[in-house]
């Protein structure tokens, strides 16, 4: 049952991809080095995601969610940096609204993990996974409404910042920080650890970008992309590879 499980999800991503590799005509240039880190994103999200979802049989029943969401989140990414890169190549255009429909879809995906980690080992209560996902939402409207000029750029910064500290409040010091104090479970202290890391030093990229990028206009669109694409590269990729440590450490130990 579990390889037939895993095929059928291993067939899932290859229909994926071929769909999603038929998104652009356009060739690369060789000195396109933008687009070229949008093909090579792209193809690191392709694998992840089919390491995730054959990795998830070889853990136990309760943590294969954490490790589906992981290999959802860089899946979706996949398709997206393929329109990404086919916006980017056919028209020199910065793929603002693709990244943030990805953004929008694979974040509050991220951050419910925590919730999905410790559900894993120990009861808690549901409120986590609701304040990280408003949290989430608020961060991510608030950007995009001031990159996309529907706000001033700095309300929308403003609105975003206050997203992702009260994240940080809840990861930390909130519910969720103390939650994963309290379960005993030395791995799950270390992979909690490890992803909050990510989310304050990792994610600390974007909202720079968006103050040199868009309310300073002190880097270019390339570098910015660059920027961008090596960020979502190391913070989706890393974070699944933390999640799937933790389950495989704690596969065969009961949930208190």
């Amino acid at each position: 049952m579990r390889t037939l499980k895993t095929l059928a999800l291993a067939v899932f991503a290859l229909i994926g991809a071929s769909t999603a590799a038929n998104a652009a005509e356009v060739f690369l240039a060789t000195d396109d080095f933008v687009g070229i880190s949008f093909w090579l994103i792209s193809m690191g999200m392709l694998a992840a995601t089919a390491f995730f979802f054959m990795e998830q049989a070889n853990v136990s029943t309760q943590w294969r969610k954490s490790v589906n969401v992981a290999g959802l989140v860089t899946g979706i990414a996949f398709i997206h940096y393929m329109y990404m890169r086919a916006v980017w190549v056919e028209t020199g255009d910065t793929p603002t609204v693709y990244r943030y429909i990805d953004w929008l879809i694979t974040v509050p995906l991220q951050l419910v993990e925590f919730y999905l980690i410790l559900a894993a080992v120990r009861k808690v209560p549901s409120g986590i996974f609701w304040r990280i996902l408003i949290g989430s939402i608020v961060m991510l409207v608030g950007g995009y409404a001031g990159e996309a000029g529907f706000i001033n750029a700095m309300l929308g910064f403003i609105i975003g910042m206050a997203g992702w500290i009260y994240i940080l409040y809840e990861i930390f010091s909130g519910e969720a920080g103390k939650s994963m104090a309290k379960s005993g479970n030395k791995s799950l202290v270390t992979a909690f650890s490890a992803l909050r890391m990510i989310v304050t030093v990792g994610w600390a990229i974007y909202p720079l970008g968006y103050v040199f990028g868009y309310l300073t206009s002190g880097i270019d669109a390339n570098s910015l992309n660059v920027i961008y694409n090596l960020a979502d590269f190391v913070n989706k990729i890393a974070f699944g590879l933390i999640i799937w440590s933790c389950a495989v450490a704690n596969s065969g130990k009961s949930r208190a």
